[in-house]
């Protein structure tokens, strides 16, 4: 099917940069949250980065301006009536995601798809919520969106071929690199690297080294980017660990067991950078 216009429920870190590669790639742009104040936080964010484009001159002003007058703000999700194709990008949890997708199956026209941005959470078992799981699809993708180049493409077993064709075309459409994973908790990503992070949390629990330390090693060891504690304060901790619980609860293995560090920090506050303090202080 051909995409014109496209959905994204929630406007925060992860909605906000799928709208800004959506409406970049020339799709009009719907992008809905829960109240006024977080929809325009969103659509600040992607201003602020569409500026620094035209100030490091990889886009013109005009091409900034006609990218913002492609996105459609609401706080109305019965507005996803008018989207081809929709991206839930809320917060990791069942019960949201849940309720999300059982709305979307009553607003949007039925030949739409819909899509979740979910990190862990098996697509079946989101698509089951419907009654129309053959155009239920994981378009998972990464931090921070406008960057990142891959996008995780995974299907559950009753998507079609057409559903999953038209996910893939889309990534490729934004820029991306789609990169197909069978539909088990964490996919690949976060199968492979929220068990890292969980370890350099337990590493810092047990005393084997500082953070800076757990980090520098990673780093110039491995040739990370980032060190998987500092990464952690990027994604949430939050996130982080509905994560490792999801791994945990699907494949009932003591190796995805969450550090107790790391839930003793959520259940702080100290969520990262969102919050300015996680293992690192942002203040």
């Amino acid at each position: 099917m051909e995409v014109k216009t496209f959905g994204v429920v929630g406007a925060g870190q992860m909605g906000g940069g799928i709208a800004q590669v959506a409406a970049m790639s020339g799709l009009s742009v719907i992008m809905h949250d829960i109240n006024e104040t977080l929809v325009r936080k969103g659509l600040d964010v992607i201003t602020r980065n569409l500026d620094k484009s035209v100030e490091k001159a990889k886009m013109s002003r005009e091409d900034r301006d006609s990218t913002l007058s492609r996105i459609r703000t609401t706080t109305d999700l019965g507005e996803m009536k008018d989207a081809d194709y929709v991206v839930e990008a809320a917060s990791e949890r069942e019960d949201i995601k849940f309720k999300i997708f059982k709305d979307l199956d009553l607003y949007c026209k039925k030949e739409a798809i819909l899509g979740t941005n979910t990190s862990s959470i098996p697509i079946g078992r989101i698509a089951s919520q419907t009654r129309r799981q053959d155009k239920v699809i994981g378009m998972h993708f990464m931090n921070p969106v406008p960057v990142m180049k891959l996008v995780e493409v995974i299907r559950a077993l009753a998507t079609s071929e057409d559903t999953f064709k038209t996910t893939w075309d889309l990534a490729l459409k934004f820029g991306k690199t789609p990169a197909e994973a069978h539909d088990y908790p964490g996919f690949i990503s976060n199968r492979v690297l929220m068990p890292m992070i969980n370890e350099a949390v337990f590493c810092l629990y047990t005393g084997v080294g500082t953070k800076e330390d757990i980090d520098t090693v990673m780093k110039l060891g491995m040739n990370h980017p980032m060190g998987p504690l500092a990464l952690a304060d990027l994604i949430g901790l939050d996130t982080c660990l509905a994560i490792m619980e999801t791994l945990y609860n699907g494949f009932n293995d003591s190796k995805y067991r969450p550090c107790p560090l790391l839930r003793r920090y959520v259940e702080a506050g100290w969520l990262g950078r969102k919050t300015g303090k996680g293992f690192y202080d942002y203040a």
